[in-house]
Protein backbone atom coordinates (compact mmCIF):
# COMPACT_ATOMS: atom_id res chain seq x y z
CA UNK A 1 0.00 0.00 0.00
CA UNK A 2 1.55 3.53 -0.99
CA UNK A 3 1.77 5.28 2.41
CA UNK A 4 0.20 8.72 2.16
CA UNK A 5 1.30 12.10 4.32
CA UNK A 6 -0.38 11.60 7.39
CA UNK A 7 -1.89 14.84 7.33
CA UNK A 8 -3.03 16.00 3.57
CA UNK A 9 -5.98 17.96 2.91
CA UNK A 10 -7.81 21.13 3.73
CA UNK A 11 -7.86 20.65 7.46
CA UNK A 12 -5.19 22.20 9.50
CA UNK A 13 -3.98 21.92 12.75
CA UNK A 14 -4.83 25.48 14.56
CA UNK A 15 -3.51 26.60 18.34
CA UNK A 16 -5.79 25.42 20.89
CA UNK A 17 -7.36 22.76 19.16
CA UNK A 18 -9.46 24.95 16.80
CA UNK A 19 -10.21 24.65 13.59
CA UNK A 20 -9.78 25.96 9.97
CA UNK A 21 -11.54 24.04 7.37
CA UNK A 22 -13.91 24.25 4.50
CA UNK A 23 -15.67 21.00 4.59
CA UNK A 24 -19.34 22.16 5.99
CA UNK A 25 -18.53 20.78 9.07
CA UNK A 26 -19.08 22.74 12.52
CA UNK A 27 -16.12 23.85 14.36
CA UNK A 28 -15.95 22.50 18.26
CA UNK A 29 -14.05 23.90 20.53
CA UNK A 30 -15.08 21.05 23.72
CA UNK A 31 -12.53 18.51 23.63
CA UNK A 32 -13.80 14.97 23.24
CA UNK A 33 -11.60 12.10 24.53
CA UNK A 34 -11.98 8.68 23.34
CA UNK A 35 -8.79 7.33 24.03
CA UNK A 36 -9.60 5.81 27.88
CA UNK A 37 -7.85 2.60 27.21
CA UNK A 38 -4.00 4.55 26.76
CA UNK A 39 -5.09 6.65 30.37
CA UNK A 40 -8.04 7.96 31.89
CA UNK A 41 -8.03 11.37 33.80
CA UNK A 42 -8.09 11.46 37.47
CA UNK A 43 -11.17 11.16 39.23
CA UNK A 44 -11.75 13.97 41.36
CA UNK A 45 -12.89 11.90 44.24
CA UNK A 46 -9.45 10.39 43.84
CA UNK A 47 -7.32 13.55 43.49
CA UNK A 48 -9.83 14.68 47.17
CA UNK A 49 -8.22 11.57 48.79
CA UNK A 50 -4.68 11.73 47.58
CA UNK A 51 -3.93 15.49 48.59
CA UNK A 52 -3.84 14.88 52.08
CA UNK A 53 -0.59 12.47 51.34
CA UNK A 54 1.00 14.88 49.05
CA UNK A 55 0.62 17.29 51.66
CA UNK A 56 0.65 17.11 55.52
CA UNK A 57 0.54 13.45 55.83
CA UNK A 58 3.87 12.79 54.26
CA UNK A 59 4.96 10.28 56.88
CA UNK A 60 6.81 7.35 55.76
CA UNK A 61 4.67 3.80 56.04
CA UNK A 62 7.53 2.03 57.50
CA UNK A 63 7.76 4.56 60.65
CA UNK A 64 6.80 3.34 63.93
CA UNK A 65 5.74 6.82 65.28
CA UNK A 66 2.12 8.79 64.45
CA UNK A 67 2.20 10.17 60.90
CA UNK A 68 4.24 6.89 60.30
CA UNK A 69 1.56 4.76 61.47
CA UNK A 70 -1.20 6.72 59.84
CA UNK A 71 0.39 6.36 56.56
CA UNK A 72 0.46 2.83 56.66
CA UNK A 73 -2.84 2.67 57.78
CA UNK A 74 -3.86 4.87 54.65
CA UNK A 75 -1.56 1.79 52.94
CA UNK A 76 -3.18 -0.77 54.53
CA UNK A 77 -7.17 0.41 53.55
CA UNK A 78 -6.07 0.85 49.81
CA UNK A 79 -4.67 -2.52 49.77
CA UNK A 80 -8.19 -3.98 51.61
CA UNK A 81 -9.94 -1.33 48.53
CA UNK A 82 -8.01 -3.18 45.96
CA UNK A 83 -8.35 -6.67 46.95
CA UNK A 84 -12.32 -6.51 47.21
CA UNK A 85 -12.56 -4.91 43.94
CA UNK A 86 -11.01 -8.55 42.53
CA UNK A 87 -12.49 -11.33 45.31
CA UNK A 88 -9.02 -11.11 46.70
CA UNK A 89 -7.22 -11.11 50.45
CA UNK A 90 -5.25 -7.69 51.30
CA UNK A 91 -2.31 -10.03 52.13
CA UNK A 92 -2.61 -11.29 48.07
CA UNK A 93 -1.95 -7.55 47.13
CA UNK A 94 1.42 -6.12 45.81
CA UNK A 95 1.93 -2.62 45.47
CA UNK A 96 3.75 -1.72 42.03
CA UNK A 97 4.28 1.31 39.79
CA UNK A 98 1.88 -0.02 37.11
CA UNK A 99 1.27 -2.79 35.16
CA UNK A 100 4.29 -2.93 33.32
CA UNK A 101 5.83 -3.61 36.45
CA UNK A 102 3.33 -6.15 37.41
CA UNK A 103 3.61 -8.39 34.23
CA UNK A 104 7.45 -8.20 34.23
CA UNK A 105 7.26 -9.16 38.42
CA UNK A 106 4.88 -12.00 37.97
CA UNK A 107 6.42 -13.39 34.62
CA UNK A 108 10.08 -13.23 35.79
CA UNK A 109 9.62 -13.48 39.38
CA UNK A 110 7.75 -17.13 38.85
CA UNK A 111 9.92 -18.20 36.01
CA UNK A 112 13.18 -17.84 38.07
CA UNK A 113 11.42 -19.17 40.92
CA UNK A 114 10.11 -22.50 39.27
CA UNK A 115 13.04 -22.59 37.22
CA UNK A 116 14.44 -25.83 38.49
CA UNK A 117 11.03 -27.67 37.36
CA UNK A 118 11.05 -25.55 33.56
CA UNK A 119 12.00 -23.21 31.28
CA UNK A 120 8.86 -22.75 29.25
CA UNK A 121 6.23 -19.88 29.28
CA UNK A 122 3.09 -20.05 27.03
CA UNK A 123 1.37 -16.74 26.04
CA UNK A 124 -0.96 -15.40 22.91
CA UNK A 125 -0.32 -13.52 20.12
CA UNK A 126 -2.06 -11.16 21.22
CA UNK A 127 -0.68 -9.79 24.66
CA UNK A 128 0.39 -6.15 25.38
CA UNK A 129 3.71 -5.61 24.83
CA UNK A 130 4.67 -5.06 28.16
CA UNK A 131 3.92 -8.65 28.07
CA UNK A 132 5.14 -9.87 24.78
CA UNK A 133 8.41 -8.06 25.22
CA UNK A 134 8.76 -9.40 28.67
CA UNK A 135 8.72 -12.53 26.96
CA UNK A 136 11.44 -11.77 24.43
CA UNK A 137 13.73 -11.14 27.31
CA UNK A 138 13.37 -14.73 28.73
CA UNK A 139 14.13 -16.23 25.46
CA UNK A 140 17.34 -14.20 25.87
CA UNK A 141 18.06 -15.79 29.26
CA UNK A 142 17.63 -19.57 28.67
CA UNK A 143 13.99 -19.43 28.48
CA UNK A 144 11.42 -21.07 25.89
CA UNK A 145 8.59 -19.24 24.91
CA UNK A 146 4.79 -20.39 22.34
CA UNK A 147 2.73 -18.01 21.31
CA UNK A 148 -0.46 -19.25 20.89
CA UNK A 149 -2.91 -18.00 18.27
CA UNK A 150 -6.48 -16.43 18.13
CA UNK A 151 -9.17 -16.86 16.08
CA UNK A 152 -10.70 -13.50 13.82
CA UNK A 153 -11.98 -12.65 16.85
CA UNK A 154 -8.96 -12.55 19.01
CA UNK A 155 -9.48 -15.00 21.21
CA UNK A 156 -7.65 -17.55 22.12
CA UNK A 157 -7.09 -21.18 20.67
CA UNK A 158 -7.86 -23.40 23.41
CA UNK A 159 -6.84 -26.25 21.72
CA UNK A 160 -3.41 -24.79 20.47
CA UNK A 161 -2.67 -23.95 24.02
CA UNK A 162 -3.31 -27.40 25.15
CA UNK A 163 -1.05 -28.69 22.61
CA UNK A 164 1.31 -26.65 23.52
CA UNK A 165 2.19 -27.41 27.14
CA UNK A 166 5.18 -29.62 27.72
CA UNK A 167 6.87 -31.01 30.85
CA UNK A 168 8.61 -28.07 31.22
CA UNK A 169 5.78 -25.57 31.28
CA UNK A 170 5.84 -23.49 34.29
CA UNK A 171 3.76 -20.27 33.28
CA UNK A 172 0.63 -19.42 31.08
CA UNK A 173 0.40 -15.72 30.59
CA UNK A 174 -3.29 -14.27 28.89
CA UNK A 175 -4.42 -11.14 29.26
CA UNK A 176 -8.04 -10.71 29.92
CA UNK A 177 -9.21 -8.24 27.76
CA UNK A 178 -7.62 -6.81 24.56
CA UNK A 179 -6.31 -3.25 24.91
CA UNK A 180 -7.02 -2.61 21.46
CA UNK A 181 -10.18 -4.77 20.42
CA UNK A 182 -12.14 -5.34 23.56
CA UNK A 183 -11.86 -8.63 23.32
CA UNK A 184 -12.48 -10.69 26.35
CA UNK A 185 -10.78 -13.73 27.12
CA UNK A 186 -12.04 -17.10 28.28
CA UNK A 187 -9.33 -16.62 31.54
CA UNK A 188 -11.40 -19.12 33.48
CA UNK A 189 -11.04 -22.39 30.97
CA UNK A 190 -7.55 -20.93 30.62
CA UNK A 191 -6.92 -21.37 34.15
CA UNK A 192 -9.04 -24.63 34.26
CA UNK A 193 -6.54 -25.99 31.65
CA UNK A 194 -3.24 -24.90 34.02
CA UNK A 195 -3.89 -25.91 37.15
CA UNK A 196 -5.32 -29.65 35.81
CA UNK A 197 -1.79 -29.64 34.59
CA UNK A 198 -0.28 -28.11 37.72
CA UNK A 199 0.83 -24.61 35.92
CA UNK A 200 1.12 -21.03 37.31
CA UNK A 201 -1.45 -18.86 35.55
CA UNK A 202 -0.70 -14.91 34.98
CA UNK A 203 -3.21 -12.66 33.37
CA UNK A 204 -2.64 -8.79 32.69
CA UNK A 205 -5.82 -7.38 33.67
CA UNK A 206 -5.03 -3.84 33.22
CA UNK A 207 -8.00 -3.25 30.55
CA UNK A 208 -10.51 -5.50 32.51
CA UNK A 209 -10.42 -4.70 36.33
CA UNK A 210 -13.14 -1.70 36.66
CA UNK A 211 -14.80 -2.21 33.56
CA UNK A 212 -16.30 -5.44 33.91
CA UNK A 213 -16.73 -8.20 37.24
CA UNK A 214 -13.21 -9.85 38.12
CA UNK A 215 -13.05 -12.75 40.72
CA UNK A 216 -9.76 -13.69 41.17
CA UNK A 217 -9.80 -16.59 42.98
CA UNK A 218 -13.38 -17.90 41.40
CA UNK A 219 -11.61 -17.53 38.37
CA UNK A 220 -8.95 -19.97 38.83
CA UNK A 221 -5.91 -16.97 38.60
CA UNK A 222 -2.54 -17.25 39.90
CA UNK A 223 -1.46 -13.63 39.39
CA UNK A 224 -3.35 -11.24 38.05
CA UNK A 225 -2.22 -7.00 37.27
CA UNK A 226 -3.69 -4.21 37.63
CA UNK A 227 -2.66 -0.14 36.59
CA UNK A 228 -3.97 2.75 38.47
CA UNK A 229 -4.03 5.06 35.63
CA UNK A 230 -6.87 3.07 33.70
CA UNK A 231 -9.49 3.04 35.82
CA UNK A 232 -9.68 6.88 37.02
CA UNK A 233 -6.47 6.46 39.76
CA UNK A 234 -2.79 8.40 38.85
CA UNK A 235 -0.21 6.83 36.87
CA UNK A 236 2.58 5.64 38.47
CA UNK A 237 0.75 3.26 40.75
CA UNK A 238 0.00 -0.54 40.10
CA UNK A 239 -1.21 -3.75 41.63
CA UNK A 240 -0.26 -7.59 41.26
CA UNK A 241 -2.34 -10.09 43.14
CA UNK A 242 -0.18 -12.93 44.17
CA UNK A 243 -2.47 -16.25 45.67
CA UNK A 244 -1.35 -17.07 48.70
CA UNK A 245 1.01 -20.15 48.46
CA UNK A 246 2.23 -19.22 44.88
CA UNK A 247 6.28 -19.32 44.92
CA UNK A 248 7.55 -16.24 43.30
CA UNK A 249 11.24 -13.96 43.31
CA UNK A 250 11.44 -10.59 44.10
CA UNK A 251 13.01 -8.27 41.58
CA UNK A 252 14.18 -5.88 44.17
CA UNK A 253 16.78 -5.87 46.53
CA UNK A 254 16.17 -3.27 49.59
CA UNK A 255 14.15 -3.40 52.20
CA UNK A 256 11.46 -5.29 53.69
CA UNK A 257 8.25 -4.03 51.79
CA UNK A 258 5.48 -5.86 50.11
CA UNK A 259 5.75 -9.18 52.54
CA UNK A 260 9.89 -8.95 50.62
CA UNK A 261 8.13 -9.00 47.26
CA UNK A 262 8.41 -5.64 46.20
CA UNK A 263 10.98 -3.60 47.96
CA UNK A 264 10.88 0.11 48.31
CA UNK A 265 9.39 3.25 50.57
CA UNK A 266 5.63 3.16 49.16
CA UNK A 267 4.02 5.65 46.83
CA UNK A 268 1.49 6.58 49.18
CA UNK A 269 -0.64 9.03 47.80
CA UNK A 270 -0.59 6.89 44.28
CA UNK A 271 -1.57 4.00 46.50
CA UNK A 272 -4.38 6.03 47.98
CA UNK A 273 -5.36 7.15 44.57
CA UNK A 274 -5.92 3.74 43.59
CA UNK A 275 -7.67 2.19 46.71
CA UNK A 276 -10.48 5.28 46.28
CA UNK A 277 -10.45 4.29 42.42
CA UNK A 278 -11.18 0.64 43.01
CA UNK A 279 -13.89 1.68 46.05
CA UNK A 280 -15.98 3.92 42.89
CA UNK A 281 -14.95 1.28 40.50
CA UNK A 282 -16.86 -1.15 42.28
CA UNK A 283 -19.97 0.63 42.84
CA UNK A 284 -20.52 2.27 39.68
CA UNK A 285 -18.88 -0.21 37.33
CA UNK A 286 -22.40 -2.38 36.14
CA UNK A 287 -23.71 1.22 35.22
CA UNK A 288 -20.95 2.89 34.01
CA UNK A 289 -20.88 -0.53 31.23
CA UNK A 290 -24.45 -0.60 30.52
CA UNK A 291 -24.14 3.42 29.22
CA UNK A 292 -20.79 3.12 27.31
CA UNK A 293 -21.88 -0.07 25.61
CA UNK A 294 -25.08 1.79 24.68
CA UNK A 295 -22.89 4.89 23.12
CA UNK A 296 -20.89 2.45 21.96
CA UNK A 297 -23.28 0.40 20.12
CA UNK A 298 -24.49 4.12 18.23
CA UNK A 299 -21.11 5.10 17.54
CA UNK A 300 -20.61 1.84 15.59
CA UNK A 301 -24.00 2.14 14.25
CA UNK A 302 -23.79 5.73 12.77
CA UNK A 303 -20.13 5.25 10.94
CA UNK A 304 -21.76 1.89 9.89
CA UNK A 305 -24.21 3.53 8.24
CA UNK A 306 -22.26 6.77 6.61
CA UNK A 307 -18.60 5.17 5.96
CA UNK A 308 -18.43 2.06 3.66
CA UNK A 309 -15.81 -0.27 3.56
CA UNK A 310 -15.30 -0.77 7.48
CA UNK A 311 -14.08 -3.83 8.92
CA UNK A 312 -14.99 -3.75 12.57
CA UNK A 313 -12.31 -5.24 14.91
CA UNK A 314 -13.54 -8.08 16.99
CA UNK A 315 -16.68 -9.04 18.08
CA UNK A 316 -17.90 -5.76 20.42
CA UNK A 317 -20.85 -7.48 21.50
CA UNK A 318 -18.71 -10.10 22.86
CA UNK A 319 -15.84 -7.64 24.65
CA UNK A 320 -15.42 -4.27 26.88
CA UNK A 321 -18.44 -2.06 26.30
CA UNK A 322 -16.05 0.64 25.72
CA UNK A 323 -14.19 -0.04 22.83
CA UNK A 324 -14.42 0.15 19.50
CA UNK A 325 -11.90 -0.79 16.88
CA UNK A 326 -12.46 -0.25 13.32
CA UNK A 327 -10.26 -0.75 9.78
CA UNK A 328 -11.22 1.73 7.40
CA UNK A 329 -9.73 0.58 4.62
CA UNK A 330 -7.73 2.57 1.51
CA UNK A 331 -6.92 4.85 4.22
CA UNK A 332 -4.31 5.16 7.33
CA UNK A 333 -5.31 4.89 10.15
CA UNK A 334 -2.67 7.56 11.15
CA UNK A 335 -4.01 10.05 8.62
CA UNK A 336 -7.51 10.08 10.58
CA UNK A 337 -6.34 10.48 13.79
CA UNK A 338 -4.22 14.00 12.88
CA UNK A 339 -7.49 14.71 11.07
CA UNK A 340 -9.70 14.33 14.21
CA UNK A 341 -7.16 15.81 16.23
CA UNK A 342 -7.79 18.97 14.51
CA UNK A 343 -11.65 18.65 15.05
CA UNK A 344 -10.93 18.27 18.60
CA UNK A 345 -11.84 14.48 18.66
CA UNK A 346 -8.71 12.21 20.61
CA UNK A 347 -8.65 8.61 19.23
CA UNK A 348 -5.83 6.15 18.69
CA UNK A 349 -4.78 3.54 16.12
CA UNK A 350 -4.25 0.93 19.32
CA UNK A 351 -2.14 0.60 22.03
CA UNK A 352 -0.59 4.18 23.06
CA UNK A 353 2.47 1.87 24.21
CA UNK A 354 2.73 1.43 20.25
CA UNK A 355 1.23 4.32 18.84
CA UNK A 356 4.56 6.02 17.53
CA UNK A 357 5.32 3.37 14.96
CA UNK A 358 4.22 3.10 11.69
CA UNK A 359 3.59 -0.79 11.95
CA UNK A 360 0.38 -2.41 11.91
CA UNK A 361 -1.12 -3.22 14.71
CA UNK A 362 0.10 -6.83 15.84
CA UNK A 363 -3.18 -8.04 17.83
CA UNK A 364 -4.98 -7.55 14.05
CA UNK A 365 -2.54 -9.19 12.13
CA UNK A 366 -3.06 -12.12 14.66
CA UNK A 367 -6.57 -11.86 13.98
CA UNK A 368 -5.79 -12.28 9.87
CA UNK A 369 -6.69 -8.70 9.29
CA UNK A 370 -4.79 -8.30 5.53
CA UNK A 371 -1.55 -5.73 6.57
CA UNK A 372 -3.34 -3.52 4.02
CA UNK A 373 -6.18 -3.10 6.35
CA UNK A 374 -4.91 -2.95 9.14
CA UNK A 375 -3.13 0.00 8.34
CA UNK A 376 -6.16 1.64 8.63
CA UNK A 377 -6.89 0.98 11.81
CA UNK A 378 -8.86 3.45 14.71
CA UNK A 379 -9.65 2.78 18.55
CA UNK A 380 -12.55 4.27 20.00
CA UNK A 381 -12.51 3.83 23.65
CA UNK A 382 -15.38 5.95 25.58
CA UNK A 383 -15.30 6.54 29.38
CA UNK A 384 -17.61 8.10 32.43
CA UNK A 385 -18.07 11.40 30.83
CA UNK A 386 -18.61 10.57 26.97
CA UNK A 387 -21.94 11.74 25.98
CA UNK A 388 -24.07 11.45 23.32
CA UNK A 389 -23.54 14.82 22.07
CA UNK A 390 -19.87 13.95 21.53
CA UNK A 391 -20.58 10.74 19.82
CA UNK A 392 -23.01 12.36 16.87
CA UNK A 393 -20.29 15.04 16.53
CA UNK A 394 -17.74 12.36 15.95
CA UNK A 395 -19.81 10.52 13.53
CA UNK A 396 -20.21 13.95 11.73
CA UNK A 397 -17.04 14.80 11.06
CA UNK A 398 -15.57 11.36 11.15
CA UNK A 399 -17.48 10.25 7.11
CA UNK A 400 -15.99 13.83 5.78
CA UNK A 401 -12.73 12.72 7.06
CA UNK A 402 -12.75 9.43 5.69
CA UNK A 403 -14.07 10.53 2.11
CA UNK A 404 -11.18 13.28 2.20
CA UNK A 405 -8.73 11.20 2.12
CA UNK A 406 -10.07 8.35 0.18
CA UNK A 407 -10.19 10.99 -2.79
CA UNK A 408 -6.61 11.21 -2.56
CA UNK A 409 -5.38 7.44 -2.07
CA UNK A 410 -4.00 5.27 -5.11
CA UNK A 411 -5.61 2.25 -3.65
CA UNK A 412 -9.13 3.28 -3.61
CA UNK A 413 -11.38 2.18 -6.12
CA UNK A 414 -12.86 3.44 -8.91
CA UNK A 415 -16.56 4.57 -8.35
Amino acid sequence: MKRLPLFAGNVKMCEHNHVSHNQGMNSMTEFIYLDNNATTPVEPRVVEAMLPYLGEKYGNPSSIYTMGREARQAVNSARESVAKLIGAQPEEIIFTSGGTESDNLAIKGIAFALREKGNHIITSAVEHHAVLNTCKWMMKNGFEVTYVGVDSDGVINLNELKSAITPKTILITVMHANNETGTIEPIEEVAAIAKERGIVFHTDAVQSVGKIPVDARKQGVNLLSISGHKIYGPKGVGALYVKKGTRMTSLFQGGHHEWNRRSGTENVAGIVGLGRAAEIAREEMADIAIREGRLRDRLLQGIMNTVPDILVAGNPEKGLANTLMICVKYVEGEAILLHLDAMGVAASSGSACTSGSLDPSHVLLAMGVPVEVAHGSVRFSLGRSTTEEQIDHVIKVFAPIVENLRAMSPETPAA
